[in-house]
């Protein structure tokens, strides 16, 4: 991977990890708890429950994606950064501008999403 193209990447992951973080703080810690006086009926209750679980999701999503982000900026300081953890061969770099935080070749996740989907089909 060229130098230029490697810091554009560089530059998306900082981006990324910036606005991941920035939204975490906008929005400041979850609230667990309700007063049973706000929840008036099962509606309500039912209502906050789903918001809450929303929220959970949510939150343990952008940790996710923050693990990754951190991961791929670790990778580009080592040096290792762009290389298929499967089959070790380089992802382009239009893969990994659209998704800089793939840890797979567009062939080797093609092969893992195939394995998932027969997986789930034998489940149904």
């Amino acid at each position: 991977m060229k130098k230029t193209e490697l810091k554009k990447i560089k530059e998306i992951l900082l981006e990324r990890r910036e606005k991941i973080l920035s939204q975490a703080a906008s929005v400041g810690e979850p609230v667990y708890s309700f007063k049973e006086e706000d929840l008036l009926d099962e509606v309500d209750l039912a209502s906050t429950e789903s918001d809450q679980n929303m929220s959970i999701r949510l939150r343990d999503r952008e940790r996710t994606l923050l693990r990754k982000v951190d991961k791929a900026l670790k990778k580009i300081e080592a040096g290792d950064y762009g290389k298929c953890e499967q089959c070790s061969e380089e992802i382009g770099f239009r893969r990994l501008e659209a998704r800089p935080v793939t840890d797979l070749c567009i062939r080797c996740k093609e092969e893992q999403e195939r394995i998932e989907r027969s997986f789930a089909d034998e489940r149904a």
